[in-house]
C-alpha cells in the first residue's frame, strides 16, 4: 500500500475535479454529502487500501479543492456525470465497487442506474431521497443553512446549523462539521449546492432500485443521533434493491457513518464477499 493517498485532478468539462487515491487492487470509490469533502466518507481510514482495494475519493463540484462548475449546477444528472468523469479517469476497465453518504449515496445510484455492467457491488450510506418532491421543511432547513454561510462565513453556518442537536452527540456534530466546512474554497458555490440539491431527486421513483440487480450494502443510522437521515430511508432502499444487506450501529452508539475506520472494515467485508 502507498503510505501516502495519491492526488489528482479531473477535468469535468471546464472545470476541475480534485480527488486522491490510495492503495492498489480492486477500485472502490467513495462520493460524500453535501457540505463534505473527501475525508468524509471514511474520515481518513486507511482500511480498505490495507485490505488490498484502490480507494478512490473526490471533492464533488464546488467542494473541497474542486471548482466549482462552468456551467449548469446541483442535480444528481450532472453530479452522476462528474462521477462517471472521475471513474473512467481513475478506476481502470474492471468492475469497481461504489459507494456513497447522503448526497454521495444518491449520486452512487443515480450512476448505478445507468452503469450497472460497472459494477461489482454498490454501498448505500444515510440515503435520504425517495423520489418525491422535498418537504417545505427540508427547503427552509437547507436555505437557512445556506443564508448563514453566505453572510458570515463557517462562523455564519455553524450558527444556523446549532439547532436541535442531540446533546448527546452535540460538541462531536458541531466539531467535525467545522472542521469539514473549513476545507472548502468556494463557499459560495457550496451554499448555492445546499439551495439546489432539495429540489433534485436520483431517480423518479424508488421502485427503480429494483432493477439494480447487483449486490448491495446498505448503513442506516438511529435517528435519536442523526434524524438528518431517517433509519426508514435507509430500510426502503434495503427493501427495493433486490441484492441488499442493511447494517446500522447498535442503539446509544454513535453512528456508523461516523465511525470512519468502522464503516471502512465493514465495506471491505462487503467486498470480499463479492
Amino acid at each position: 500500500m502507498s503510505p501516502e493517498p495519491a492526488p489528482f485532478s479531473v477535468d469535468a468539462g471546464g472545470f476541475e475535479i480534485a480527488g486522491e487515491s490510495l492503495g492498489e487492487g480492486t477500485a472502490v470509490v467513495l462520493c460524500h454529502g453535501i457540505s463534505a469533502t473527501r475525508r468524509y466518507v471514511v474520515h481518513g481510514s486507511p482500511a480498505l487500501a490495507r485490505a488490498g482495494h484502490r480507494q478512490i475519493t473526490y471533492d464533488a463540484r464546488g467542494h473541497g479543492a474542486s471548482d466549482p462548475p462552468a456551467h449548469g449546477g446541483y442535480d444528481y444528472d450532472e453530479l452522476s456525470n462528474d462521477l462517471a468523469k472521475v471513474i473512467d479517469a481513475q478506476a481502470g476497465k474492471g468492475k469497481l465497487i461504489l459507494g456513497g453518504h447522503s448526497m454521495g449515496s444518491h449520486t452512487a445510484v443515480a450512476y448505478a442506474l445507468r452503469n450497472p455492467e460497472r459494477l461489482a457491488g454498490l454501498v448505500v450510506i444515510g440515503p435520504v431521497q425517495m423520489g418525491l418532491p422535498a418537504p417545505e421543511s427540508a427547503e427552509r432547513y437547507w436555505n437557512r443553512l445556506a443564508d448563514g454561510l453566505e453572510r458570515g462565513g463557517v462562523d455564519g453556518f455553524m450558527e444556523a446549523y446549532d439547532r436541535n442537536l442531540n446533546p448527546d452527540f452535540r460538541e462531536s456534530i458541531l466539531r467535525f462539521t467545522r472542521e469539514r466546512m473549513e476545507q472548502h474554497l468556494h463557499p459560495l458555490a457550496v451554499a448555492r449546492a445546499m439551495r439546489e440539491i432539495a429540489y433534485t431527486q436520483p431517480f423518479s421513483s424508488i421502485d427503480e432500485l429494483e432493477f439494480l440487480d447487483l449486490p448491495a450494502l446498505v448503513v442506516a443510522s438511529h435517528n435519536e443521533a442523526d434524524p438528518g437521515h431517517p433509519y426508514e430511508v435507509a430500510e426502503a432502499y434495503a427493501q427495493k434493491l433486490p441484492n441488499a444487506r442493511l447494517i446500522s450501529e447498535e442503539r446509544g452508539e454513535s453512528p456508523l457513518a461516523w465511525q470512519g475506520g468502522k464503516l471502512a472494515r465493514e465495506i471491505a467485508a462487503f467486498a470480499a464477499e463479492l
